[in-house]
This record gives C-alpha cells, structure tokens and sequence, in this order.
C-alpha cells in the first residue's frame, strides 16, 4: 500500500543516499521533500513518486506554513497516508551568535524546533503504524573516542538559555558554534525519549547517529581552510574505524527508516545497530523541562 514520507535534508549528504536508496527499495513510498528550493530536489528516483513542500527550517513560521500544506495535501487525497517522517536536516554555524528571524539561536532552531514543529503539526496525520527518525551526532558524548576532540562537548543549560544567542563562552568563536552543535544534538536525543512516551501507541520515535561523516556540507559555514579540510583532507579518514563515507551512512539511514535495523521507540542507533548513547542523555528531567520549553518557544504568536 502506496505511503508517504516526508524528509528534510534530502537534497545532499548522507540524506540524498538515503532518499534514494529508500526510493530503490520501498517501491510503494511516495517522498515528500521539504526543502528551501525545488531546484535541489534532483534525486534519482528511479521512476519513483517524489514530491516538494518549501520551507525555510530557520524560519518557524515557513515549517508551520508547510505543515499545514501537507495536512491540506494529505486530507484531500492528493498525498497516500503518512507513515514516516525524517528529520535529517542540520547546520552548524561558526559562532553561536547567529540569530534567526524567530529571535532563537539558528542552531538550536533548526536542528532542534524546526523538527519538533513538523513533528507536532502532523502527529494527528500518521497512520500508524509509523516511524520518525532524527538524526543526532555522537558529537553529544563530549569525548575524544567518539569525535577525537574535534568538536567540544555539549554544555547543558536552561532551554530557555541554550534557545538564545551567547548561551556559550566566547560565543562569537568557532568553537562555541561546534559546543551549539553538540548541544542541539543532545536536545535532539532528549526529545526522541520524550516522543516515545508521549506520541500515540504505533508512532515510533528514533534517534540515528551516522557518526562521523566527512565532506556531507555541514561545514558549509565554516572558513575557508576547515572547509578544505572537511572536503579533501579528513575523507581519507573513512578508511579508518573513526569515520564513516557518506554512501555507508546514507544506507544505514535508510535500513533505519524502512525498519531493517531494529530499533525500538526511544532507542538510538549508532550507524548499522540500536546502541546506548552517553550517560547525559539518560535525564528524565532535563527531558521533561526541554519539552515543555520547546512547546512554548513553537507556539503560535497571540
């Protein structure tokens, strides 16, 4: 029976392979891609249905505007019914200064309420049973096994201070830019646990993590020579344990979504296996005070 999954982040890296090995091997997905412009959507499809919602992910109002495009596409038939939904989009930003039209820190918006609007806006459209899918990063164990010190750990506050510009020491660095990064990816973990015990029975919340994936264009705000590094220099780290190519990463995400690895709700998967994450992100508390800040920061202006 014909489904549809919608997807951000399809158009490059590690969610291009995927899109296109999920196209290849579930004939009967119908992909909704929600991106900023069509003009990416060059997917190979393979004679598969593909289709587009714009959306801005650094913008709330433009994800509440395209949520509410594809309940219309979805109520009136246009769209087969909804059975996943992948946030795989991300950006990190060389600073933690960079503020969107929203009044939030970029980061933190679009890696971590972008996904969590779509998410509540189409809750009431899955058909179960059903699967979401948010890519975090091991960068949110803080430690040198998981990311060889490139990126600083995550450093946890108030959501209402972690949601704003300069949440970070030295916050026009590069460094506190990567600690933003971290942290979003750690919120992204907080609230798989809580999808899982708040979302309707037959809705299964995930968290994958394709490790360390160089040349996927998250460096794309970088400066000039980490953007070289990122494109010529650390791939040859993919013949290495410490890192993993785009295409390998890119099917572990498919196997996520279309259920060949076994993932529970709630669960993380570290690229190919369901894995334990790091011991921060096991905080029923911190759980709890993320969600309600995030439903009150992706509520409607009065």
């Amino acid at each position: 029976m014909q489904h549809t999954l919608v997807m951000t982040g399809a158009t490059r890296g590690i969610g291009r392979v995927a899109a296109e090995q999920i196209l290849r091997r579930s004939p009967d997905t119908h992909l909704l891609v929600v991106a900023r412009e069509a003009s990416g959507v060059r997917l190979a499809t393979g004679g598969r249905t593909v289709s587009y919602v714009p959306a801005d992910l650094g913008s709330l109002r433009s994800v509440r505007s395209a949520a509410t495009e594809i309940r219309a596409r979805l109520d009136s038939g246009a769209l087969p019914p909804l059975r996943a939904c992948v946030g795989n989009a991300g950006v990190q930003h060389t600073n933690a200064l960079t503020e969107g039209p929203d009044g939030f820190e970029s980061t933190f918006t679009v890696n971590v309420l972008a996904h969590h609007l779509l998410i509540r806006l189409l809750q009431d459209r899955f058909t179960a049973p059903a699967r979401i899918v948010i890519t975090a990063s091991d960068t949110h164990f803080g430690d040198v096994r998981h990311n060889l010190g490139m990126v600083p750990g995550p450093a946890w506050n108030s959501p209402d201070v972690l949601a704003r510009t300069g949440a970070f020491p030295r916050p026009g660095t590069t460094a506190a830019g990567r600690t933003a990064y971290a942290t979003s990816k750690l919120a992204t973990i907080y609230l798989v646990h809580e999808y899982a015990r708040r979302l309707p029975t037959g809705i299964d919340a995930v968290a994958y993590n394709p490790g360390f994936v160089p040349g996927t264009g998250l460096a794309r705000h970088a400066g000039p020579l980490s953007r070289f590094a990122m494109r010529r220099i650390l791939p040859a780290m993919t013949l290495t344990p410490f890192a993993t190519t785009r295409g390998a990463a890119g099917r572990y995400l498919a196997d996520v979504v279309l259920g060949t690895t076994r993932a529970p709700a709630g669960s993380y998967v570290d690229r190919g296996r369901e894995a334990r994450s790091s011991e921060e992100s096991y905080d029923p508390r911190r759980e709890g005070e993320l969600w309600d800040a995030v439903e009150r920061f992706t509520r409607p202006s009065p």
